[in-house]
Formats: C-alpha cells, sequence, structure tokens
C-alpha cells in the first residue's frame, strides 16, 4: 500500500512539472522567495508609441564664401548678422575693394599706355616703310643707269668698259642689301606692333580681372533663408583642434580668400532627423503621425509625419533596447519662422494599434547570452524562458511565446537572491528611455 501511494505521488508530481514546462522552457532553476514582486502576463489593446530626440534640419543650404582673390586676405567691411532673414539677390557679405580699384587704375594707365605705343609703332613703320620704298627706288634706278652705261661699252675704251661693268654689278649688289633690309625692316615693325597688341591684351585682362574682382568683394544671397555665420579659422591661422571654440566673423576682419564665412539656410522646409533602436525600428512606417515639441518653444506642439526611416548607424554600447540605431527623418507638417535649424525635438511617433496583444511591464524583460529571456513562477522557485519582443511601447513590452496567465518575476531572482544589485529589464526597457 505505502509502495502504490508513492508511486501515486510520483506521477502527479510529473503531470505538475510537465504542465508548468508548457508556460516556461526551463534553462536555469533559482530559488523562490516572497520578497521577489511579480507580474502577469496578459492580453490588452494597446497603441504603439515610439519616443525619440531629434534636431532641426534644412533640406537646403547654401555657403558664402570669400571671394578666390590673389593678393593676401581680405578685410571685411559688410556682414549680415547671424539669424537675419535674406532674400534671393540680397547683400550679405562685401569685401573692401581698395586694392582692387587701385589695382584697376594701374590696368586702366597700363592699357592706355599700350594703345598710345601701338599708335606710335604704325606711325613709326608707315615711316620707314616709305623710305625703303624711296630707297628701293633709288636703287632700282641706279641699277637701271647701270645697264644703259654698259650698253655703250661697245664704243668705249676696255677700261671705261670695265668701270662700267664694275658700276652695274654694284649697283645689284646695293639694291639686293636693300631688299633685304627692307624686309628686315618690315619684320622688325610687325614684331613691334605685336609686343604692343600683347601689352594692350594683357593690360585688358587685367583690367577686366579687377573689374570681376570689384564685383566679387559684394556677395548676395542665393536663397531665401536664415543667415548662419561660421567660425573665423583664419584667426587661428586656419589651424583647428577638436574641443576650439572659433569665434563667429565680425565686420572688420580678414579673411584668406576662400574661406568659409557664412550659410543661407532654407527655414522654409525643415526636418528633423532622429535615431530610434532596432526593436523600435520594426514598429515604424512612412506616414505615421508625430507629435513634436521643441525644447526652445516650451508650450507649443507641433505635427508631422514619418518621411523615411534609414539604415543602421553604429551601436551604442549604452543603448540597451537594440544593438544598431536607424536614422529616421520627421517632415513638418507646416512651416514655423520661430524653428531654427539645430533646436533640439522631442517625438512621439503615434504606430499601430494593436488589439489583445500579449504583453506585461517592460521592465519584466531581461537579456541573457543575447537573448531576451523572462523568469517564471513555477512551484516556489523560477525558471528563465526564452521569449521575442514584437514592440516596446510607454513601458509596455508585446511578446510572442508566453502564455497569457503567466506569472513572471518583475526583477532578477538569482540577483536578488544573491544579494546582488537588482538587474532591471535593461535589455528592453520601455521607449521612452531607451530612445533618449
Amino acid at each position: 500500500m505505502n509502495g502504490r501511494t508513492a508511486y501515486a505521488i510520483t506521477f502527479v508530481l510529473a503531470l505538475a512539472m510537465g504542465g508548468s514546462s508548457i508556460a516556461c522552457r526551463q534553462t536555469t532553476v533559482l530559488a523562490g522567495t516572497a520578497e521577489i514582486p511579480t507580474t502577469t502576463v496578459k492580453e490588452v489593446d494597446l497603441q504603439l508609441k515610439v519616443f525619440t530626440k531629434g534636431a532641426l534640419q534644412t533640406q537646403q543650404s547654401r555657403g558664402i564664401s570669400a571671394p578666390p582673390i590673389a593678393g593676401g586676405t581680405l578685410q571685411i567691411i559688410q556682414l549680415a548678422a547671424a539669424g537675419t532673414q535674406v532674400h534671393t539677390g540680397d547683400v550679405v557679405l562685401e569685401f573692401d575693394p581698395s586694392q582692387q580699384e587701385y589695382n584697376l587704375g594701374q590696368n586702366r594707365s597700363d592699357l592706355e599706355q599700350a594703345e598710345q605705343e601701338i599708335v606710335k609703332a604704325k606711325a613709326d613703320a608707315a615711316v620707314k616703310t616709305a623710305e625703303d620704298q624711296t630707297a628701293h627706288l633709288k636703287a632700282k634706278y641706279a641699277v637701271r643707269k647701270a645697264e644703259l652705261e654698259v650698253s655703250k661699252n661697245e664704243i668705249l675704251g676696255q677700261i671705261d668698259a670695265q668701270k662700267n661693268i664694275l658700276a652695274l654689278e654694284e649697283a645689284k649688289r646695293a639694291l639686293v642689301q636693300l631688299e633685304q633690309d627692307i624686309r628686315s625692316h618690315s619684320a622688325s615693325n610687325e614684331a613691334a606692333l605685336a609686343i604692343s597688341e600683347e601689352k594692350r591684351h594683357k593690360a585688358r585682362l587685367a583690367m577686366e580681372q579687377a573689374e570681376r574682382n570689384i564685383k566679387n568683394m559684394r556677395i548676395s544671397s542665393p536663397i531665401d533663408g536664415l543667415m548662419v555665420i561660421h567660425g573665423n579659422r583664419d584667426s587661428s591661422g586656419g589651424m583647428f583642434f577638436g574641443g576650439m571654440t572659433l569665434p563667429d566673423y565680425h565686420v572688420g576682419d580678414q579673411a584668406n580668400p576662400g574661406s568659409s564665412i557664412a550659410e543661407v539656410i532654407d527655414s522654409s522646409h525643415l526636418e528633423i532627423s532622429a535615431q530610434v533602436g532596432e526593436t523600435d525600428r520594426t514598429n515604424l512606417k512612412t506616414g505615421q503621425a508625430v507629435d513634436i515639441t521643441i525644447d526652445a518653444l516650451p508650450g507649443e506642439t507641433f505635427s508631422g509625419k514619418v518621411k523615411s526611416v534609414g539604415g543602421a548607424t553604429a551601436r551604442e554600447f549604452w543603448d540597451d533596447n537594440s544593438k544598431h540605431k536607424f536614422d529616421v527623418n520627421i517632415q513638418l507638417d507646416r512651416a514655423d519662422p520661430r524653428l531654427r535649424p539645430g533646436f533640439e525635438a522631442r517625438l512621439n511617433i503615434l504606430g499601430d494599434h494593436l488589439t489583445r496583444a500579449v504583453s506585461l511591464p517592460a521592465e519584466a524583460i531581461f537579456e541573457h547570452d543575447g537573448k531576451k529571456v523572462v523568469y517564471c513562477e513555477r512551484g516556489r522557485g523560477f525558471e528563465m524562458q526564452e521569449v521575442k519582443v514584437r514592440a516596446l511601447s510607454e513601458g509596455r513590452a508585446v511578446l510572442d511565446g508566453i502564455p497569457i496567465g503567466t506569472v513572471v518575476a518583475l526583477v532578477n531572482p538569482d540577483k536578488k537572491r544573491s544579494g546582488k544589485p537588482k538587474e532591471s529589464g535593461s535589455a528592453a526597457p520601455s521607449l521612452s528611455a531607451s530612445s533618449n
């Protein structure tokens, strides 16, 4: 009889253990304690919400730089104030044009001198050409005269005839030499004129360049927007190190050619750039509504929509909500002139509405060997069970893989029993905590 009773008790205990294993897959058996707080897995209706922070940024901006003018630094004599609303065509930056105006005057004088040299070179060439033509006629006449004298040699003595022949040869040599000199004079005149014309061309180019430089000293805004003044790197000799604070550019400052002075930002099309964790990423869709508050405008509420959800970025080791961060862009529903790029925004993204979702407080979710787990109550102890977290919203987790009514621990029983600091649901905190 005692043997049958012992067998029956053993059989009942086996059935009880088998039934509890349906609710919790045993991996570690922990000693129970009455001090461990618990909660029950429930079926609830839940509005998914993703809480995160972001910063306003513009879709369009244009840089304002010092013109690339050689000859040293440039002095700022006009600069629109930071935060000023400017329009296309407004002069927002101007440099001192004194040096370029001086260069323009010098180049104009060089141009006038070159033009005078051209006139003189042409006149000298004309005079020399006339002289050469006269000399050429005389030389040809001398040859013709000598030829006539040679034609009389039949009636002259041998000595006189020989003189005539020598005179003709000399006249011909003089004519050939003169023709060579005339060609040389012509080439010399052309070269002198070409040099003067090249001087005029260079002077004209230099003058046009100076005129362009003077025009480039006045810089207009390419778009409508807000002025943002950059830090003056020229004040530190062009060097910049991490942690350095640079003063903004001001009227009177010197700037190197090509230095970035300011930026015009289109404030009429602002977006909010933010990041969310991996678990939150699965709950986001393009077009979802977003409630927005701006730290710089307390008491104001704005609205927007999810514009895009990007790929993963680098993991942040202190982020318990996910292994990676994902970029999210929010489009504001309307423009507001008070908003500025760089303002910090707090976002409440409204996700899907879940009905009859299996849920429990997010603090009951723990991480073990890279997996999400809960500690299910069984008898006088707790058993660890792996679960799949579908979503997190406002401190509650939506799960797969655990029956409704299961009692789970709100703290790690093993840590509680061993007297170590309790382990909160660091593997899956609420979104409002994970997104900050």
